[in-house]
């Protein structure tokens, strides 16, 4: 070790210290031609090369002495400084009333009842926030950050479900941690989480810490700018030897703990459970794990030139508190991080912000009106119960049958009156009925605390009397103020949780972590953890209770009802059932069915039909594409502008889909070759960097396919309007040259028709006539026969007169014969 005879005083202080931590000094000063000098000190102190190494192991004794009594001093000064918060806190912790007050003031026997305002109201908030900030199906849900496909939406869905499986089934100690911490949140105002990996049982754990157990500086505001944060673990003998067996702790021998005198928290605890410590041969350590900033001998901070800056870096120190002994001293950076930032395992709970670190409690809050209750309610009863049982004077010479018995109902003794008059030797004091005006007060003690905790019985509607949806939604709104503001914090605090669970997940799972759940099989991968995903409570930061949630529900559906071309009415009946808490709701509102990769000759089946294809990624773009280019350029699609438009529409997808694939590919080969500390930093740019060249890469694909097309198209089809004008020019002309053929054969057929109309009149014509000529022969013949005939009867008639004649000529009587 060389040593500069230039250098400062204070440099050379330190080289000092150091000097004589070494055991042997071995050879003598050997003098450099520069003014220096060579000391050979024996064996070199080997400094640790990993970064997980426990410090405490290389460095020397003094220096772990002069780090243990700084620390332990600190801490002290950490705790006494808020001696007056802890003796609030073990004060208000009577008034919840677990245990009955034995009192002899104002008389033996006085009621020791407390009113249970605030134990009601811790009850309540405790049994309200637990159900919604661990619900039945689980406390996570994820959204995708920035833009969304399927291949994000899968790995969201992977992350909820796998980090929903390790907090239900998994971590077993999750809920129950989580259940205590809601009843002591609302009482100290201040509750912790703490979030590490426990080496022990191989998994992340999530384990609560009371605010007795986390000590901060007087000057802290937060834990993230705290510069000392102390955790007291409490751990027994047998545990804190594994530990050092394993090589997580120093393998020092420690003494057997001494029995600390407990905090007030803890005595009054132990006082309300009815707990005494009588078994004192168990040995339980208590450890002080300080997550502080050090500048440590050895390990200065040092910038690129390698001079030390003087930073403090971040270490987690812990401290074997009866011996004042480190047991380890581990850095709280990740290795990969230049800037060193500490690492955090603790996530603050508040319940009401409070006026510095630590938040208000009810305790707080409801600790003056509680005490006024209990004193009015015992003044009540104590009044009460001196009516009931009255006390008084009585006559010095007045004699009763067993005075010092009290009298029960129904009983009769005698007694001995000398002035005779019972009445003038008893004089009762005079006590007074318990007071109406106390007992008002009373309830309006009581209905101030309700309200302000709300847990105040709401009546949102009277007999048949019901409310309008936005009556309700306001009565609600107004009557849960306070504890909605309370529930977004712890919203907020959840959410930061989470996120560092999703961290450990990241750090410690392999690349693939199978696990089996109800139904199957599931996977989840390291990677999925990572910005794309954000880990988010499933609770509703803006509601509180399971009213406030179907009562918005229910407005939700009736609007959709209302509307129902504007709304989905699934997803309203959907949100409904969940505000309501029906599980399996897929049961009753199956999911349609989600469309499915096909072939590209069932595409171009449906396509054709007028049915619209979807592309997805991981299909061959090239081969549908190809595929859907031949049934362009064939006659049916040619003739087709409808089927024509769908099916470049479907090309524009495939396009789509295969210039992110292509760009992706690139983009993880670029991300592989840089260093995984500024992949981080990197990964916006080069997000938006890949959207670019996707864009980029379509304009490309694009312009390619459409000019391919245009050449198939060329010659056997031009625009397919001019075609649709071609073909309908021709079949006019078709249709002209149809009408003129009909019209020619028409005229054909009347020049036929006008020819066998003359001829057939000629023979009509000759049929008149020969007709006419065949009756003039009949009627002439007829006329000839008739003249013939009339003469015929004329000459027979001349006959016959002739005859008479001749008769009478013939017969002189007269007599006709």
């Amino acid at each position: 070790m060389a040593i500069d005879r230039e250098m400062p005083l204070k440099e050379q202080m330190k080289f000092d210290m150091r000097a004589e931590e070494v055991d042997v000094m071995e050879g003598d000063p050997q003098l450099d031609a520069d003014g220096g000098a060579t000391i050979n000190f024996g064996p070199e102190v080997q400094m640790s090369e990993g970064h997980t190494e426990n410090l405490a192991d290389f460095l020397s004794d003094g220096d772990l002495d002069v780090i243990s009594r700084d620390l332990v001093e600190a801490y002290e000064g950490d705790r006494d400084s808020r001696e007056e918060w802890s003796s609030t806190y073990a004060e208000g912790l009577d008034l919840l009333g677990m245990k009955y007050e034995e009192r002899s003031n104002p008389f033996p026997g006085a009621s020791g009842v407390s009113h249970p305002l605030l134990a009601e109201s811790v009850t309540q908030f405790q049994a309200q926030s637990y159900k919604e900030l661990f619900p039945a199906g689980g406390p996570v849900k994820t959204q995708v950050m920035g833009m969304i496909n399927p291949q994000v939406e899968a790995q969201s869905g992977r992350v909820k479900e796998f980090m929903n499986y390790q907090l239900t089934h998994v971590m077993e100690e999750y809920e129950p941690e989580l259940d205590q911490m809601l009843f002591h949140l609302p009482l100290s105002g201040s509750a912790f989480r703490k979030i590490y990996f426990d080496n022990t049982l191989g998994r992340p754990v999530s384990k609560f810490v009371s605010s007795e157990d986390l000590v901060v500086p007087y000057e802290a505001t937060d834990l993230m700018t705290c510069a000392r944060i102390t955790h007291v673990v409490k751990m027994m003998s047998n545990e804190l030897r594994k530990f050092q067996v394993s090589g997580f702790y120093r393998d020092i021998d420690l003494e057997d703990p001494k029995d600390n005198d407990p905090s007030k928290v803890k005595e009054k605890i132990d006082e309300l459970d009815g707990r005494k410590k009588a078994y004192t041969k168990d040995n339980v350590h208590t450890l002080l794990e300080m997550h502080v900033d050090l500048d440590l001998p050895g390990y200065e901070d040092a910038n690129e030139a390698g001079e030390e800056t003087g930073i403090s870096l971040p270490y987690i120190v812990t401290i074997e508190d009866n011996s004042g002994e480190i047991l380890s001293i581990r850095r709280n950076w990740n290795e990969q991080d230049p800037l060193k930032t500490k690492k955090q395992y603790f996530v603050h709970y508040k319940f009401l912000p409070g006026l510095g670190f630590y938040g208000f409690g009810l305790i707080h809050m409801l600790g003056g009106l509680t005490k006024t209750a209990t004193s009015i309610l015992r003044q009540l009863i104590d009044a009460g119960t001196l009516v009931n049982l009255p006390a008084g004077f009585k006559a010095r010479g007045l004699r009763i049958r067993d005075d010092d018995q009290p009298l029960v109902p129904g009983e009769f003794r005698d007694v001995d009156a000398p002035a005779g008059d019972i009445r003038n030797s008893l004089v009762p004091l005079p006590y007074k009925e318990p007071s109406g005006t106390l007992f008002n007060l009373l309830g309006f003690v009581i209905e101030s605390g309700k309200s302000f905790a709300a847990v105040a019985d709401m009546k949102l509607g009277e007999g048949n009397e019901v409310n309008p949806v936005g009556t309700t939604m306001a009565l609600l709104e107004r009557g849960m103020k306070v504890m909605s503001a309370i529930h977004k914090r712890m919203h907020m605090a959840q959410g930061k949780e989470f996120k560092l669970l999703a961290k450990l997940f990241a750090e410690t799972l392999p690349d693939i972590y199978p696990y089996q759940v109800i139904g199957g099989n599931q996977a989840v991968k390291a990677q999925d953890f990572d910005e794309r995903i954000d880990v988010i409570p499933v609770s509703d930061p803006n509601i509180f209770s399971v009213t406030q949630r179907v009562t918005l529900a229910q407005q939700q559906l009736q609007l959709a009802q209302a509307a129902p071309e504007m709304h989905s009415l699934p997803e309203a009946y959907r949100r409904m059932y969940e505000a309501m808490g029906v599980q399996n709701i897929e049961a009753l509102m199956p999911p349609p069915p989600q469309p499915q990769p096909k072939d590209p000759a069932t595409e171009n089946s449906d396509l054709l039909a007028g049915m619209p294809a979807q592309a997805f990624q991981g299909q061959n773009h090239d081969a549908h594409i190809a595929s859907h280019f031949s049934l362009m350029t064939s006659t049916v699609v040619k003739s087709n502008p409808v089927a024509m438009a769908n099916i470049q529409a479907h090309v524009m997808q495939h396009i789509s889909l295969k210039a992110q694939e292509e760009v992706q590919a690139e983009v993880q080969q670029q991300m592989m070759q840089i260093p995984p500390e500024q992949q981080q930093m990197m990964q916006q740019q080069m997000m938006m960097e890949m959207q670019n060249r996707v864009a980029e890469r379509e304009a490309e694909l694009i312009d390619n396919f459409v000019t391919e097309l245009e050449e198939a198209l060329k010659d056997s089809m031009q625009d397919p309007l001019v075609e649709l004008k071609k073909e309908e020019l021709e079949l006019k002309e078709q249709d002209m040259e149809r009408k003129s053929q009909e019209a020619q054969l028409k005229l054909e057929l009347e020049e036929r028709k006008a020819d066998d109309r003359k001829e057939t009149d000629e023979d009509r014509i000759d049929q008149q006539k020969d007709a006419l000529a065949i009756r003039s022969a009949i009627a002439a013949e007829k006329l000839e026969k008739d003249s013939k005939n009339k003469m015929m009867d004329k000459a027979e008639k001349i006959t016959a007169n002739l005859e008479k004649t001749t008769a009478n000529i013939l017969n002189p009587n007269g007599r006709q014969q």
